[in-house]
Order: structure tokens, then C-alpha cells, then sequence
């Protein structure tokens, strides 16, 4: 009875809130929640992105600290750093004069010894080089200038009837290109720079001839980067350094990519030797006969000579030849 008298004297009392339309309830406050989670995956993607990005250029660092070149590894799924640098631009940044460099430029302003310049003593002493007397000379030359540099072990000549060929390789210790690049390493371009003064004092033309070993790059499909792509742009970085050392433009008759087609040592074709630029310094008829294979033709030949007769036989005889054949198919 007591129990009954206590629920008759509270009363349960329900009050009923109206909510004004400037109010916001537990589910307005849902979308907060969804963007926040957005901005936090959106900013763990950055994170992720960003020391991807850091890594690669650790990698590219460590790519270019290669003592001296002499790890040079012409593929294996290495990616090409180009003249531009790890942006993968074709074009150098620096401008290229027409005619010597800014160091040439200042040393005839104020007197000083151009680094770049042929240095002393390399006057040639003619304008043109042909016999084999005078490649022996053109050789000297380059060999001093090699050694002035610091890569007398780097460079071999070889006289043979069609001009100097120059050989300009890689050795177990030192290369002459950055590893996996057409960007030649610090000698080798102010080797580069030297022979350009020297090959403005002669009006022989030359061939610019890249080469790589016959290792392969991981990418094998048609349009990927190969050591065609290579030794095609290392040649081309060559001409460009030879004209940016004063070489004439016209001085030039082909460049060319060889990748690992003509190996200078057969027995090992991933020697370091393998990779190199060639220069081969023509003759005048060589010259004249390179540019004839894929110029305009001049002269032409018949194809047939005087004693060969391209007239057709009398009626008559044809008959006879067809009865004859015809005879003995019965």
C-alpha cells in the first residue's frame, strides 16, 4: 500500500523541446567527422608522396658519387639523366657560343691562359691534314692534350687510310660520361672544350661515333631507352662540347650512334673499353666520298655494259624456239 501511495504522489512529467531552425542536432555534426577523416587520409598520401620523391633523389645522389665514373653501368634498369640532368631535358640550360666559350672570351680581355683554349706549344702547323706524316703530327697534338687533362690512359689514335681515328674510351678507373648519362664527367669535358680551338685551326672534317658496352637496360620494348638512345645522345653531347670550345659547325659531317654493335674488345663486349666516343678525322677524298653515299647523286654508270645485248630476236626465231620446246614436251 505504501509502495502504491508513493507512485500516486510523483508523477512522471514528459517535456517536449522545439528546436529553432539556427540549431544543429548530432546528425548535422556527421559531415565534420567524414571530412576530417578525408583531410588526415589526404595528408598520410602527401606524407607518402613526398619521401618517395626524397628517396628517388637519394638515389639520383648516389648515381653521380660513383668515384670517378668507374662503376659506369650502361643499363640493368638504370634511368637516363640526360644533358639537362635529372629533369630529363634534351636542351642544356647553358648557352652555347659560336665561337669559343666566356673563358676564351676573357682571356683574349685580359691577358690570362684560357683553361679551355689548346694551351701552349698546340699551334698546328698546317691547315689541312692528309698524308700519314701528317696524321703523326694531328696524333701528338691530341695525345699532349690528353695528358694535359689527365686522361692520357683514356685516349688511343690509329692511323688508317681513311684519316686519324681517335679513340676516346673508358678505363676500369675512370670514365668519360656520368654513369647512365650523356653528361661527360668534369675531364672529359674540358678535354672536350680543348680540341674544340684545335679542330678550328683545320679545315678537315671528322665523324663523332658513340659507343656503349653490351649490357642491356631492364626495358626491352621498342620505344624504351636503350643503349641505341645512348650512344646516339653521348654523341651528340660531344658535338655540342666540341662547339661550345670554338669548333666550327661545318667541321662536323655525321654523328652517330653505334650502342654495342662494334666492340674494340671482342673477348669481354662489357669491357670499359667498349664505351667510348670515337672521332674519326677524314681525308679530303673520304670527306668527298661520305658526303657523295648520301648526297644528290653526279656521276652516274649504265648498269649494263657495251658487249651486252638487250635487243629481242625476229618473230621468226621466237616460232622456232616455241616449236622446239613444244616438240620435246611430246
Amino acid at each position: 500500500m505504501l509502495n502504491k501511495q508513493l507512485d500516486k504522489g510523483h508523477q512522471t512529467i514528459v517535456k517536449r523541446v522545439s528546436r529553432g531552425h539556427g540549431e544543429e542536432g548530432h546528425g548535422g555534426a556527421a559531415w565534420k567527422v567524414a571530412f576530417a577523416d578525408f583531410c588526415l587520409a589526404l595528408l598520410a598520401l602527401f606524407l607518402v608522396m613526398w619521401l618517395m620523391a626524397s628517396r628517388q633523389q637519394e638515389h639520383l645522389q648516389d648515381l653521380l658519387k660513383a668515384a670517378g665514373g668507374s662503376l659506369i653501368d650502361e643499363g640493368r634498369g638504370k634511368v637516363s639523366m640526360s644533358m639537362g640532368g635529372p629533369r630529363g631535358s634534351l636542351i642544356d640550360r647553358n648557352p652555347l657560343p659560336s665561337d669559343g666559350d666566356t673563358l676564351s672570351k676573357r682571356a683574349a680581355n685580359t691577358g690570362e691562359r684560357d683553361p679551355a683554349g689548346p694551351g701552349e706549344g698546340m699551334r698546328l702547323s698546317k691547315h689541312h691534314y692528309e698524308s700519314h706524316a701528317d696524321m703523326v703530327e694531328l696524333s701528338d697534338v691530341l695525345k699532349a692534350l690528353g695528358e694535359e687533362v689527365g686522361l692520357s690512359s683514356n685516349i688511343r689514335t690509329i692511323i688508317t687510310p681513311y684519316g686519324l681515328r681517335v679513340l676516346m674510351h673508358d678505363t676500369d678507373k675512370r670514365g668519360m660520361f656520368q654513369r647512365g648519362s650523356s653528361m661527360p664527367n668534369e675531364r672529359f669535358l674540358r678535354l672536350l672544350k680543348k680540341l674544340g680551338p684545335l679542330f678550328k685551326q683545320i679545315d678537315n672534317q671528322l665523324l663523332i661515333v658513340g659507343h656503349t658496352d653490351s649490357l642491356q637496360y631492364a626495358d626491352q620494348s621498342y620505344n624504351a631507352f636503350s643503349n641505341w638512345t645512348l650512344s646516339s645522345e653521348r654523341a651528340m653531347a660531344a658535338r655540342s662540347y666540341l662547339l661550345a670550345g670554338g669548333m666550327p659547325a661545318k667541321s662536323v659531317l655525321q654523328v652517330v650512334g653505334q650502342a654495342d654493335t662494334a666492340p674494340i674488345n671482342t673477348d669481354d663486349t662489357t669491357a670499359s673499353e667498349n664505351r667510348r666516343i670515337e672521332l674519326l678525322i677524314l681525308t679530303r677524298g673520304q670527306a668527298h666520298s661520305i658526303t657523295q653515299m648520301f648526297g644528290a647523286a653526279t656521276d652516274t654508270e649504265p648498269l649494263l655494259g657495251d658487249d651486252v645485248s638487250t635487243s629481242l630476236p625476229d618473230s621468226a626465231a621466237l616460232e622456232e624456239l616455241r616449236g622446239q620446246l613444244h616438240n620435246r614436251d611430246m
